[in-house]
């Protein structure tokens, strides 16, 4: 017999112990979750309930195995019998069984991403749209925009509005698609992932014998990772279950950060609304991180407009604070940053040190400071800065300026002139390279942007032009090119050239710009390489993950809130959980960076950078913070107010100056927008005031009562 109290903590215990009815086991980060489901799983077993009574619903077929298996060598003895995979295989299973009751007489086939892509394809020609638009979106753009519709349950035109609205005249066109798309399924007898799900749950909607049926053989459900259910998953799991019947949700509705596929956090929030006499159990002891850690990570969500409460502790009580760095500015920052990876590579080994941000080209900076230092990383999400297609489009001309016969850099130059293929475009680079001013005289009246891209790049090499110079020319040349090539997501690519532009400008030198540009590590070795190598990753990719020392970049207004999400409340809120995500990855070390101004592109200044509201929130009793000097150092300041650079006196300037009158930092009332968090005070009479569920508003002071 399995000692389950002194096997488990005694929350854990009571959620793997439960007995009858619907239980929520809200998991916090690094408390033990999948332990608990499968001590659940083996009780379940000991108590005499048979194994193919059980069904466990995960989201990748690795977990449930790894679940199932764990609960077998905790028993003993084999677990015969269990369901225990994801949706959509459950649904597959379902469906292929009663294919003629959905309209499937047939039977059906199960496609997979390049068919659907090929389906999508084929409905836009036989449609007739895009036809020599060399800016139409691709087929995978067009299948990600249907899916996403779907998974999210809103039109397409909503979505496009919402999150890309560079596509917003082909939106009336890709919902044309996604009907196409459907009929085109139904009439071949085939069906991708999405249509799993919608089928099933129509199926058991519908279908009442089967549905009783399900629930007789499935006494007992188990969801993992509840909070990354869409719409339609919970629908299914209350279908299955009924509302008092037997299922165990396990999620944490803080790490839910995945809405942009469809996830959908409400599903976890309204839970105990949704089903009834629910038991709800919190897991808040933390095996991961220590207390510090987990001070600040408690205190990022204090600020939470709608949650279940919890407060993680551990009993690793030591440890060091949280550390918040101050550099002079998005530039100095890679340089600050790396010198604290090299410091935290003595203590804990490459292995154990990752660097986290929200976007990908967030962490460009730092991939050319690592690369001048040969210190080897591996990234996770996002393009590596240097392998960017858009990004060695815009290198490729700066080449020409410093070496005008390298053939390379005018086969990739040339090739994005419009009816220049791959052989003129090396015709053409041959007649420049040797001089050859009748040849490249028919070139040039044949093709107008050719004239144009040799006149600048020329005038460029005679100036002698800084890099920054360079790319004020080649940008609005390159834009077009941008435009043209990468129409799905140019607005996102736009933001890594942004980056290139401000990394350019602390170079003089353009040929030592090139050079960091290019440089890579030793690459004999990719495997030792990869193995004795500092992880950089997004957020979202890190997610599951854990280090003993995490930095996170960027912690600004408009990077980290993004700028979009900053005045959409359920965006705004969702970044929050995504900097939780995020500091919980951390065992021993947590080091958040804001940079205090951000370089503007053609510019030859910083302007001061708002710290995140995130970090303005926190009481600075909860971290060490690490200023940057002049000189380059970083200088520690313990438990004093945050103090950026100020353009000028007019800008804001901290909360709670003891000013006579001025509100002092605290919380306070608004008639409208509820209880707030005072962060700022704004010159003479107005307070930044963070509203849980409607972010950051800045409001008149005599319209706010001091709580």
């Amino acid at each position: 017999m399995i000692d389950f109290k002194n096997e488990l903590n005694a929350a854990q215990f009571e959620a793997a112990t439960h007995p009858q009815g619907p239980v929520l086991v809200i998991a916090g980060a690094g408390s033990g979750k999948t332990r608990t489901i499968v001590y659940r799983l083996a009780w379940l077993v000991e108590q005499g309930i048979p194994p193919e009574s059980i069904l466990l619903m995960t989201f990748t077929r690795k977990a449930a195995q790894e679940m199932l298996s764990r609960t077998e060598q905790i028993l003993g003895r084999p677990l015969h019998g269990t369901n225990g995979g994801t949706f959509h295989a459950f649904a597959f299973s379902v469906l292929r069984q009663n294919a003629a009751e959905i309209g499937f007489p047939n039977g059906f086939n199960l496609m997979d991403r390049s068919d659907c892509e090929g389906v999508v394809k084929e409905v836009k020609d036989s449609l007739g749209f895009g036809k020599k638009d060399r800016s139409y979106p691709k087929k995978a753009t067009l299948l990600d925009m249907v899916t996403k519709s779907r998974n999210k349950e809103v039109p397409i035109e909503t979505l496009v509005n919402t999150e890309a609205y560079h596509l917003a005249t082909y939106s009336q066109e890709m919902e044309e698609i996604a009907k196409g798309y459907a009929i085109y399924k139904k009439q071949h007898g085939l069906m991708d992932y999405d249509d799993l799900l919608f089928y099933l749950e129509e199926l058991l909607s519908k279908d009442k014998f089967l549905r009783n049926s399900l629930r007789s053989r499935y006494q007992y459900i188990m969801v993992d990772e509840y909070q990354d259910t869409n719409l339609v998953q919970a629908r299914i799991v209350k279908l299955l279950a009924g509302e008092n019947g037997n299922v165990m949700a396990v999620g944490d509705d803080a790490q839910s950060i995945y809405s942009f596929r469809g996830a959908d956090v409400t599903n976890i929030l309204k839970f105990p609304e949704i089903f009834e006499d629910v038991k709800i159990v919190r897991l808040e002891q933390n095996y991961r991180s220590t207390q510090p850690i987990l001070d600040l990570t408690n205190a990022i969500l204090d600020g939470a407009a709608t949650k279940f409460d919890k407060k993680l502790f551990t009993e690793k009580t030591w440890g060091n604070k949280p550390q918040l760095m101050v550099p002079l500015s998005d530039f100095s920052q890679s340089n600050r940053i790396l010198d604290k990876i090299i410091e935290l590579q003595k203590k804990h080994g490459p292995e154990e040190v990752a660097v986290l941000f929200r976007a990908g080209y967030q962490s460009y900076g730092l991939e050319v400071a690592l690369k001048r230092l040969g210190v080897g990383y591996k990234k996770y999400g996002g393009l590596k800065f240097n392998e960017a297609a858009h990004i060695k489009d815009v290198l490729a001309f700066m080449r020409l300026i410093t070496n005008p016969a390298d053939i390379i850099a005018w086969q990739r130059t040339l090739g994005h002139i419009k009816g220049v293929g791959p052989k003129t475009a090396q015709k053409i680079a041959h007649s420049v390279i040797s001089g050859d001013q009748k040849t490249m005289g028919k070139f040039v009246n044949k093709y107008p942007l050719l004239k144009e891209v040799l006149l600048d790049i020329d005038g460029l090499r005679k100036k002698n032009s800084s890099p920054a110079t360079c790319l004020e020319i080649i940008i609005p040349l390159y834009k077009p090119i941008l435009i043209a090539e990468y129409p799905d997501d140019y607005p996102r690519r736009e933001a890594g050239i942004e980056q290139l532009c401000q990394i350019a400008s602390n170079y003089d030198d353009l040929q030592d710009f090139l050079t960091d540009m290019c440089l890579d590590p030793d690459q004999h070795n990719e495997e030792e390489k990869v193995e004795n190598s500092v992880t950089l990753s997004t957020i979202h990719s890190a997610k599951g993950l854990e280090w003993d020392a995490v930095i996170i970049l960027d912690l600004v207004e408009d990077r980290f809130p993004s700028k979009k999400s900053m005045q959409k409340p359920l965006e705004y809120e969702e970044e929050r959980r995504l900097l939780y995500v995020a500091c919980t990855r951390a065992r021993k070390e947590l080091i958040m960076s804001a940079p205090a101004s951000i370089k503007m592109r053609n510019a030859d200044f910083s302007e001061p950078a708002i710290p995140s509201p995130f970090v303005r929130e926190l009481d600075t009793v909860l971290f060490d913070e690490l200023q940057e000097s002049y000189s380059g150092g970083m200088n520690l300041k313990k438990n004093t107010p945050i103090e950026f650079p100020k353009a000028s006196s007019s800008s804001p300037s901290p909360a709670g100056s003891k000013k006579s009158g001025h509100m002092k930092m605290g919380h306070c009332k608004h008639k409208i927008f509820g209880k707030g968090k005072i962060i700022e005070r704004i010159e003479p009479n107005k307070l930044r005031i963070n509203f849980p569920g409607f972010g950051p508003k800045v409001i008149v002071e005599d319209f706010v009562e001091l709580l």
